[in-house]
């Protein structure tokens, strides 16, 4: 086996490298973990809704949505925004 000289270039080179590729895969998921756009089956069991229940949210305008061919893609920052904007605050004072 033919020895090769690795030079300090070439580790910064590498270096660079590797933490470009670290970016690309921190910005494709996000702090939670959740993939970045939802089909309908996982959002159902992410909310631990019904079908029905999920049209009917589409339909009303509550959760805002992407249709590509047949397929319903829903985007994982907008349904925590949705589910934020909607938060009930229960301030029942004297308990």
């Amino acid at each position: 086996m033919p020895t090769q000289i690795i030079t300090s270039d070439d580790l910064r080179e590498f270096k660079i490298e590797l933490l470009e590729d670290i970016k690309k895969l921190l910005a494709s998921t996000t702090s939670a973990g959740v993939k970045k756009y939802l089909k309908s089956g996982e959002l159902m069991e992410l909310l631990k809704v019904s079908p029905g229940t999920l049209q009917t949210l589409r339909i009303n305008g509550t959760l805002p949505y992407t249709k590509i061919g047949g397929i319903i893609f829903y985007d994982a920052d907008e349904i925590s925004k949705v589910m934020k904007e909607n938060r009930v605050h229960n301030l029942k004072a004297g308990l």
